[in-house]
């Protein structure tokens, strides 16, 4: 695993927004052994399982959106992208992507999923990763969701770049998206946050629960998405922020029977900039969960595929270790 020091060394130019004092100063002993245990076996199997061209074979191992998210697992977990153990693993994974990348629009992969959780990666690596291509990648990227959005009837996103249409979870993982470039240094206009944040309040029911595409049928996956945004904002004054959190608590037990993992990698983060305690009681509940689920190889099990049930999983750990911007307060 990188070394703290290092790691804070090269965030001190463009990832600036890190609190590094906060890191230096944070245990390693205060990390639960049973949360290592199942990261360490997590990223194990993802190492093993990268194939040549920097993805995963299974059934979605290839969308560029997933290779993001198994990166991310590993940038979490403090994994030094230019020296460590895993850095040839990182830059396979980032070369993959960029490939993907359409030279003309900068759109990757085939959905704006894929293209969200590609770009944060890359954000997440920018500043951090010694790679010639990834700074002209990157903004292409954001270029490409800021257009989508202005070509778009609600300020927002879904499938496509060119959709006219919206839902909670494509505005979600852009809207995270951009917070991530902004974090590295990439401009991202202030309005562009605020288009998409007024989206997804179109979307908050008076219980506090956002729906897909209106302000019915809330679910807390969707709420979390909502919370995070807000949260990542700044902007947790509200009623309506107040009230999303109220029943994301209400929520502790929930399992999302079709994307669990989705909703674990946004919940953990929602609740953690929300309410100290609460995301330690949530903590303590998944730590168990994924306990129980975790196969012997270290992978989870889920019908998206191994490589994006095992990086989800592992990312609602990862504000154990909060090494990256995004999951700083």
């Amino acid at each position: 695993m990188m070394d703290r020091r290092f790691f804070l060394s090269l965030c001190a130019g463009s990832l600036a927004s890190v609190r590094a004092q906060d890191l230096l100063n944070r245990r390693d002993d205060s990390i639960p052994a049973q949360v290592d245990l199942i990261y360490e076996r997590g990223l194990r199997y993802l190492a093993e399982k990268q194939n040549a061209e920097g993805a995963w074979s299974d059934n979605s191992g290839s969308e560029p959106g997933v290779v993001g998210l198994c990166i991310a697992a590993f940038l979490a977990h403090g994994e030094d992208p230019n020296n460590g153990e895993f850095a040839g693993l990182i830059s396979k994974g980032i070369d993959y992507m960029i490939s993907k990348q359409n030279p003309g629009n900068g759109y990757i992969g085939n959905s704006m999923y894929n293209h969200a959780f590609a770009t944060k990666a890359l954000a997440e690596c920018y500043g951090v990763l010694e790679h010639p291509e990834l700074a002209k990648t990157l903004q292409k990227s954001i270029d490409l969701i800021l257009s989508s959005q202005s070509k778009n009837r609600f300020g927002a996103w879904r499938y496509g770049p060119e959709s006219r249409d919206a839902d909670t979870t494509v505005t979600g993982c852009q809207m995270v998206s951009l917070f991530a470039a902004r974090n590295a240094g990439i401009k991202v206009p202030d309005q562009a946050i605020k288009k998409g944040l007024s989206y997804l309040s179109s979307c908050r029911g008076s219980d506090g629960s956002y729906g897909y595409t209106s302000s019915a049928g809330g679910k807390p996956t969707l709420t979390a998405i909502g919370v995070l945004c807000l949260a990542l904002a700044k902007e947790t004054d509200s009623k309506g922020y107040q009230a999303s959190v109220a029943y994301l608590k209400k929520n502790l037990d929930f399992r999302d029977r079709y994307y669990p993992y989705y909703f674990e990698y946004y919940m953990s983060q929602a609740l953690f900039h929300a309410d100290e305690e609460l995301w330690e009681d949530w903590n303590a509940r998944n730590m168990r969960y994924l306990g129980t689920i975790q196969s012997p190889d270290g992978s989870f099990p889920g019908n998206q595929g191994q490589a994006f049930s095992t990086a989800g999983a592992l990312l609602s750990l990862a504000l154990n270790y909060r090494y990256l911007p995004i999951y700083e307060k």
